[in-house]
């Protein structure tokens, strides 16, 4: 598995905004093959920093995805939503695999 963790600066003024484009976005990327792991929004600390989290099986597969998203019309009104209300100031994106499993230091050989 891969995850897409994204971090987004946004504009405070425009929460309401940026909370449409989530959720355009959970809908989209798990009609596309993805799971969505969800926004996160500010709460308390910055008012300006928002997070999201979205995994495909395999790098393979987010590529695909890529070029599906690139000709998908509901993917460009999402994208054509974040410009019109500038909700977006900028965003990071990375990629990482999970550990979901936990062990014991012993299990893991730590320890005699």
């Amino acid at each position: 598995m891969i995850t897409c963790s994204l971090t987004y600066t946004i504009d405070p003024n425009k929460v309401s905004e940026f909370e449409n484009y989530a959720k355009m976005w959970i809908h989209l990327i798990n009609k596309m093959g993805g799971t969505h792991h969800g926004y996160w929004l500010p709460s308390e600390g910055p008012n300006d920093i928002a997070y999201c989290h979205f995994s495909f099986p395999t790098l393979a597969d987010y590529e695909k995805y890529r070029v599906r998203m690139a000709q998908d019309a509901d993917c460009q009104a999402a994208y054509a939503y974040a410009l019109k209300t500038q909700c977006i100031i900028r965003y990071d994106r990375s990629f990482t695999r999970p550990v979901l499993t936990g062990a014991s230091p012993k299990e893991l050989g730590l320890l005699p």
